[in-house]
């Protein structure tokens, strides 16, 4: 994780939603599958409070950027044997999708580490290039 990358913390007794602004392609699946815990117009804008914790683990998992994450109050932040596989999951006309532990060299030549998941750009249009910012919407990239 880069060290200007700023994250916010929502907090529902034992589970605290983590979001990553810079890195979230605004795909509106957190929206649409808890439109009770997220509210884009909101203050603020994410309230898990407003959902069980397995609902919320369930939804955050289907984030395609990797914007979302959670961590549990009494887990351990080591990784699973599962999480030592690196998937990669190219996404209808739009981003690949990959997860796992990846350490992304930027085209500046900066390192950044990722954890979880993160989507790349295909279409070569987004404006944070290696990783998808959604671009490929307006241009009506196919692949």
């Amino acid at each position: 994780m880069s060290d200007k990358e700023k994250t916010k913390e929502y907090h529902n007794g034992d589970l605290t939603v983590v979001w990553k602004p810079s890195i979230c392609i605004h795909s509106g699946i957190c929206v649409q599958m808890l439109p009770d815990v997220y509210d884009p117009k909101g203050k603020p804008w994410i309230q898990p409070e407003n959902a069980s914790i397995d609902e919320l683990k369930n939804q955050i998992k289907q984030c395609p950027s990797g914007a979302l994450s959670f961590y549990m109050k009494s887990e351990q932040d080591e990784p699973t044997q599962e999480e030592d596989f690196v998937k990669i999951h190219a996404r209808a006309n739009g981003s690949l999708l990959i997860e796992g532990m990846l350490e992304v060299t930027k085209p500046d030549g900066t390192v950044e580490i990722r954890k979880g998941r993160a989507t790349f750009c295909r279409c070569g249009a987004s404006q944070n290039m290696p990783f998808c910012d959604g671009s490929h919407k307006k241009t009506g990239f196919t692949g």
